[in-house]
């Protein structure tokens, strides 16, 4: 008797355990459906290995995402194109992009609006002494990614010094490490690159010879689709009160405090450590609509645009408006 009497309490406990973890199984996905419905808790981002994924990366490691209700899922990619194989698989929510691929996304009919610029910058490097200048590109080889602010960027800059990209031979190659090694086994002769793989060709004996700031450019930008932008606001806008701590942070903080997560993170070689010149960061803001009628123009000439899209139409305001 006293047998069957422990067989049923020992019953009757394993079954209020399991209608206990029932419980917390539904509770758990009625939060989550709750979450998603009131902006999303959760905010995947590609980024690329370059100066403006840097303030992502502070504000998720020092937990300034989670401190606004936010978390970020930072994933990085060596190239555009593995970043938008990401992207149009649905396994990205938002992508650090540029106004080209902004262009070629609406294009193709996907609706992908503009949240803000980002802080980023490509450079030209040579290794070749009789290049000292643009204009000395003519008959020369140049590596850059094709259809991508890379290749808007060098047409920018070889305008400026009275060139065509017909005055040059383009060779192609998407991954950003795979440009800069070309380019110090001499394989061409200049190659547009973001840090930290300007600093990593500077220590090598390369030399810059103009940059995005140089040809007056300002392609990069933080884009989300519109189906995130209306499910998750909420979590956007938290993103970008992170990043704006993360700016504050890092100006109110010796770089050598967070050096260690760039290393790590964007792909600076240790012994370079000393040489790293983070950028004076701004707060989050939007891009200027003159910077996409520009970027769009030459998407234009270059056959990437063919609809008739203004800049407002691809700008959400969903980071600043009140």
């Amino acid at each position: 008797m006293e047998r069957r009497q422990t067989t049923k309490v020992m019953m009757l406990f394993m079954l209020m355990v399991l209608i206990s973890a029932l419980a917390v199984g539904c509770s758990s996905s009625k939060d989550k459906e709750l979450n998603e419905a009131e902006g999303g808790s959760s905010l995947t981002l590609g980024l690329l290995p370059s100066i403006d994924a840097i303030p992502f990366l502070i504000a998720h490691e020092q937990g300034f995402d989670k401190k606004h209700g936010v978390n970020l899922d930072i994933q990085t990619f060596k190239s555009a194109k593995d970043r938008d194989v990401a992207f149009q698989a649905n396994k990205l929510d938002g992508i650090s992009a540029d106004l080209i691929a902004i262009a070629i996304y609406n294009e193709a009919g996907l609706d992908v609006k503009v949240t803000s610029t980002t802080f980023g910058e490509f450079d030209l490097l040579t290794g070749n002494e009789e290049i000292q200048e643009v204009k000395d590109l003519k008959g020369k080889s140049v590596i850059l990614s094709k259809n991508t602010s890379t290749e808007y960027t060098v047409a920018t800059m070889l305008k400026k010094a009275g060139l065509t990209e017909a005055d040059i031979k383009v060779t192609e190659v998407p991954q950003i490490p795979t440009r800069l090694e070309l380019l110090k086994n001499n394989k061409a002769d200049a190659a547009i690159l973001p840090e930290p793989f300007v600093t990593m060709g500077r220590s090598a004996g390369l030399r810059v010879l103009s940059s995005t700031k140089d040809a007056g450019v300002n392609p990069f930008v933080l884009a989300f689709p519109q189906a995130i932008i209306d499910t998750k606001e909420r979590g956007i806008k938290a993103m970008y009160a992170a990043y704006d701590d993360a700016v504050s942070y890092m100006k109110s903080h010796e770089q050598s405090e967070y050096m260690d997560l760039i290393i790590k993170e964007v792909g600076y070689p240790e012994s370079l450590k000393n040489d790293i010149v983070v950028p004076d960061y701004l707060p989050a803001n939007q891009v200027n609509v003159q910077e996409v009628e520009a970027a769009f123009t030459w998407a234009r000439e270059k056959g990437l645009l063919s609809k008739n899209i203004s800049p407002e139409e691809v700008i959400s305001d969903v980071a600043f408006k009140k």
